[in-house]
């Protein structure tokens, strides 16, 4: 079995969304963060950028991670809310 590194994973993902059309890309955002997350990042990141233009790279490279870490954060408490509901069930 062929194991994928988490740098191996990103590749691929930025892979396929550079290639996709514009239309499918932003379903794709619409239907994972939904209308109002897109507008927040949209507007940090703009935020972001205002305050020190001089500094576009590094700021989106703290963007990028800041998605990955609200990701496994969102997952780690999906997790932990269906380790309770199983719990509760079984109790």
């Amino acid at each position: 079995m062929d194991m994928k590194t988490k740098k191996d994973l990103a590749v691929d993902f930025i892979n396929t969304i550079r290639t996709m059309e514009p239309t499918a890309l932003n379903a794709l955002i619409v239907k994972e963060a939904g209308e109002e997350l897109a507008q927040f990042f949209l507007n940090y990141s703009a935020n972001l950028i205002s305050k020190d233009p001089s500094r576009v790279l590094e700021n989106t490279s703290s963007l990028m991670l800041m998605g990955y870490l609200i990701r496994t954060y969102e997952e780690k408490n999906t997790q932990a809310r269906q380790g309770t509901f199983q719990s509760y069930a079984f109790a």
